[in-house]
């Protein structure tokens, strides 16, 4: 993806501290401050201009969500979004995903989504896939025992490569679909890259997985 700078993002995430969280380490263990509840915690990793993570706020308002992603001049689209929609469950996090235990311990997180994350085709690049095992160990360690991964993808080769990655992590594959939007899947929520790609009859692929509670003893 080509990135169109925007040197005024960064002023204006910081001009809106009541959903853009500046310092998240000092909320390590304690989210539900963040929030004013106890509500779960769902994180989006590489939320993009923030179509899923707010129309996600807006359908589950007793959920809490958390939209990460590391470039400011993208992320601006999703504060204008939740500005618009006067959203108080859903906040943004400008961070690498290779950082996140810095941020969060064992069981902040309920959930993590993945939506249309950079493919990094070449074999060189494996590491920053983000379900490569790395980033899943990461997810692991912010997750509750038995803790999920929702992925969606247009591209077959990372959606292969993922399915392969998880298992092979251990994780338990719960959902699988090859052709989301010709399935019976209820309740989805496109994103911005999901809705482009498949008005162009792009296959959509989606899983659930989920971390076993007790891996040491399998």
């Amino acid at each position: 993806m080509r990135l169109r700078n925007k040197p005024w993002a960064k002023d204006k995430l910081m001009a809106y501290p009541q959903y853009v969280i500046a310092n998240p380490e000092q909320w390590k263990g304690k989210w539900y401050e963040v929030f004013g509840n106890n509500n779960p915690l769902y994180i989006e990793v590489g939320t993009g201009k923030g179509r899923f993570i707010t129309e996600m706020a807006k359908a589950h308002p007793h959920i809490n969500f958390l939209g990460i992603e590391l470039y400011e001049s993208v992320i601006v689209h999703a504060l204008d979004k939740i500005i618009e929609g006067e959203l108080p469950n859903v906040k943004l996090l400008t961070v690498n995903a290779k950082d996140l235990r810095n941020f969060f311990q064992k069981g902040d997180v309920s959930r993590v989504y993945l939506n249309f994350s950079d493919p990094w085709p070449k074999k060189r690049h494996e590491k920053r896939r983000l379900t490569y095992k790395t980033f899943l160990s990461i997810y692991e360690d912010i997750l509750p025992d038995g803790g999920e991964i929702h992925f969606k993808t247009d591209n077959q080769g990372l959606f292969e490569y993922s399915l392969v990655s998880m298992s092979q992590y251990g994780m338990l594959l719960n959902f699988v679909s090859l052709d989301l939007h010709n399935s019976n899947f209820e309740g989805n929520i496109m994103t911005e890259y999901e809705e482009k790609f498949s008005s162009k009859g792009s296959r959509i692929y989606r899983l659930e997985a989920q971390f076993k509670a007790n891996k040491e003893g399998n």
